[in-house]
């Protein structure tokens, strides 16, 4: 991974899907090239749990996305050290989230990744009982951590992610939940777009204060409607922005939608990064919409709970007591080509031993990213050669095991 010009950050598309918003680009950063479209590793305070940076280059990760909001009582210290790269041992492009979705999280009781799977009855927690309180300035919260009160607001959120040093911020925002109606959405959605243009005013001004500059992607709320996703596309598109995040609580049924609604608005020329998903259809249905990035911690999170993905759909280690099956024979992860069964997995998984338990997180760990990493080399390899399409039906055909594939409901 080569150092690249410290102060450019650009995007450039080499492919277009026919007919649709996908495309293969690059995206040039401080620290190097990321190859869209590009899944990226969650080290959400700084490093993947259970697997090192050699590793997640072994595997063809390009870039690491961290968390401003875990990370902000380090952010000094990751300052003085030149910032995220050289603090992490990562050397690769970064992006932090804001701290939003957290602080946001505390206040309606979402929980550690916005569902697509509830259905619309849905409720927040009760007011009275919320760890966080949205204010035009801010937010004001209670740590869970050491239940001391802390407030991050624009200002804040773009002092703390300068202080860290990726080579890519998010602009702080307000995200609701499905259980918020649309004079609530309407509400939220203005915040946000007043909080976008005190982010960038921020961000610019500390952008440069590491030697080298940081750049900033806004964020696209507005729940599941229409005029409200497409309105404030138009609004950030104008703002002098690096790139977009696509954002929201949504059903899993809307996803293609909603990216449509944004991607026909927003700006062609910038890359979009679409937050918190990584499932096979969400980025296939992402990739072909126009999101170029995508993260999540669910590949690295269900490794640990013994969900294996594989061609053929992700199965649970659970069932493979003394197996002799290979992962996944079309595999070419470091755990697969070792020769891991999935009966050896299970034993270490199931291990009183907490060395064979942290070994069989790393071998798991490994194998999920380097499925979604590969997943995405694989649509990228099929946008340049126009197989699309053809690439998409495949996958899920296999994957999902039906002939003709179409999004799973919310109660699949």
């Amino acid at each position: 991974m080569t150092t690249a010009d410290p102060y450019d950050f650009h995007f450039e598309i080499t492919h277009k899907i026919p007919g649709k918003l996908g495309r293969a680009g690059v995206i040039h950063t401080p620290h190097g090239k990321i190859k869209t479209p590009a899944f990226m590793t969650v080290g959400t305070q700084g490093y993947v749990r259970f697997v090192t940076s050699e590793q997640l280059q072994e595997i063809g990760a390009q870039a690491m996305l961290s968390n401003g909001y875990h990370l902000r009582r380090k952010s000094y210290k990751i300052a003085e050290e030149g910032g995220l790269s050289k603090w992490s041992g990562w050397h690769g492009p970064t992006l932090t989230d804001s701290g939003g979705f957290q602080v946001m999280s505390l206040g309606s009781g979402l929980g550690k990744v916005v569902s697509m799977d509830k259905d619309r009855g849905v409720t927040n927690t009760a007011h009275k009982e919320r760890l966080a309180h949205v204010t035009e300035q801010g937010v004001n919260f209670t740590d869970p951590f050491d239940g001391q009160p802390d407030f991050i607001g624009p200002e804040e959120s773009m002092q703390i992610q300068c202080r860290i040093g990726a080579d890519i911020h998010m602009a702080f925002d307000e995200l609701t939940s499905l259980a918020d109606d649309y004079d609530y959405n309407v509400e939220a959605l203005a915040r946000t777009e007043r909080w976008a243009k005190r982010s960038l005013d921020e961000h610019m001004k500390l952008r440069d204060t590491l030697g080298y500059r940081q750049s900033l992607y806004g964020v696209l709320q507005g729940g599941r409607w229409e005029d409200l996703r497409r309105s404030t596309a138009k609004k950030l598109g104008e703002m002098p922005f690096d790139g977009y995040g696509l954002g929201g609580a949504f059903l899993k049924e809307d996803l293609s939608e909603i990216l449509r609604w944004c991607n026909e608005e927003l700006p062609e020329d910038k890359p979009r990064h679409l937050l918190g998903l990584s499932h096979p259809d969400d980025i296939l249905n992402g990739a072909e919409m126009g999101a170029d990035t995508f993260d999540c911690v669910a590949p690295t999170r269900e490794a640990r709970h013994g969900k294996i993905y594989t061609k053929y759909g992700d199965i649970n280690l659970r069932k493979f007591k003394d197996s002799s099956l290979l992962l996944d024979e079309d595999c070419d992860c470091p755990t697969c080509k070792a020769g891991y069964t999935r009966g050896e997995l299970r034993d270490l998984w199931r291990s009183g031993d907490g060395e064979l338990k942290s070994k069989f997180y790393t071998l798991a760990s490994v194998h999920n990213l380097r499925f979604i990493i590969r997943l995405t080399e694989q649509i990228r390899e099929a946008i340049q050669n126009d197989t699309f399409t053809e690439f998409k039906q495949e996958f899920l055909k296999n994957y999902y095991h039906c002939l003709l594939y179409t999004s799973p409901s919310p109660r699949d």
